[in-house]
């Protein structure tokens, strides 16, 4: 009597066992389920931000600031409110960045009606382990600075960034070729034009990757007809974007640039160039001091407008940039002070007179998110 009890409470504990495990694996399958939603790869990033800026010796009044980008109005000024929405599937994903703001405004100048507020929009497929392609209007892949200003160390930028590409709409597909050596090849329409193209002509970009713990190297290349054909020659420019951690707390970036478009008459090519470095020092957890020191020449009226030129179309600038950049959780704060000395004058003082140099205060505040 007593062994079949035994049996049968032991048959007994057996079931329930089984049908736990049943049950306990059933919710796990569930909930291994329930966290794989398609919902689940989206994401939402972005920033805003916004700086004052003040001339030292000269008039604030907008007249007078550094040839450069977005950070060039006087007193309290507007940056731009940035949201940026991904889908990152196994294969494919995309990304819609949207800006507004003046420095929205300044980065997707050739766009119109509702693509204002498109700072980059594309699809991509992973195609392979090594091998990406991707479509629509993506920000470029020259320079060492960037549109975000998350993405820069100094809030205002510098010359060869401002003069660069902004962004590219086109195709471009991406390779790994080994654990630290990439490759990309691009055909995209005439820089800056990300809506359509109104010529007939396209540009190639190429680029050359190597990356380490420590840091990593770019060589890029782009290369085209960025205008009616007939007006306007084919543009050629090689960029270095490079930067490294030579020490725990230290880290140096270099950018160098050279770009040069032909004349369709008989007149030498016109461009321009230019070399900058990016030591920064890192003092407290959240507090980093840098510089960017830039040199940047224009030669044979390559560009008009943003440095002196002599009677042969030729001038310079240096550009010293010395910039803290404080932490406060997401909050970043940048005060920098700038000095921009030309080769010939292109300023104006407190008098209105003409002059070689200025110097500035920024203060920029981001908020990222």
């Amino acid at each position: 009597m007593f062994i079949m009890k035994t049996k049968t409470v032991t048959n007994l504990f057996k079931k329930v066992s089984l049908f736990s495990l049943a049950l306990i694996s059933f919710a796990s399958i569930a909930q291994e389920e329930e966290e794989k939603k398609w919902f689940d790869n989206f994401s939402v990033s972005g920033s805003v931000d916004g700086y004052f800026r003040y001339n030292f010796g000269a008039q604030n009044d907008n007249s007078t600031a550094p040839a450069t980008s977005f950070a060039n109005q006087s007193g309290f000024a507007l940056g731009m409110a940035n949201v940026i929405l991904g889908y990152e599937g196994e294969k494919v994903g995309f990304v819609a960045d949207l800006v507004y703001g003046q420095r929205g405004e300044d980065a997707v100048f050739n766009s119109d009606g509702s693509a204002q507020i498109v700072n980059q929009l594309y699809a991509y497929w992973n195609v392979t382990e090594k091998f990406k392609l991707t479509f629509g209007n993506f920000n470029t892949f020259l320079g060492y600075e960037v549109i975000s200003p998350v993405g820069n160390f100094n809030y205002s930028t510098s010359y060869m960034f401002s003069y660069g590409p902004f962004s590219h709409t086109g195709l471009k597909a991406d390779f790994a070729l080994s654990e630290k050596w990439s490759a990309m090849i691009a055909v995209m329409n005439p820089t800056d034009y990300t809506e359509n193209n109104p010529f007939d002509t396209y540009i190639f970009g190429a680029q050359l990757g190597y990356s380490a713990d420590n840091g990593s190297a770019y060589l890029n290349f782009r290369y085209g007809n960025e205008g009616e054909p007939g007006l306007v020659g084919p543009t050629f420019q090689a960029d270095l974007t490079t930067g490294w951690d030579l020490a725990d707390k230290f880290y140096l970036g270099v950018n160098a640039t050279y770009l040069t478009t032909e004349d369709q008459g008989d007149a030498d090519a016109s461009g321009f160039y230019g070399i900058a470095l990016y030591p920064q020092l890192k003092a407290t957890e959240k507090f980093t001091l840098g510089l960017r020191g830039e040199y940047f020449s224009v030669f044979n009226n390559g560009l008009t407008g943003v440095v002196g030129l002599d009677g042969e179309g030729d001038g310079s600038v240096i550009a010293a940039t010395l910039t803290g950049s404080y932490d406060i959780g997401n909050l970043t704060l940048k005060p920098e002070l700038r000095l921009d000395t030309t080769s010939e004058d292109f300023f104006l003082d407190n008098d209105g007179e003409a002059t070689k140099s200025l110097s500035s205060f920024v203060l920029g505040a981001i908020y990222k998110f």
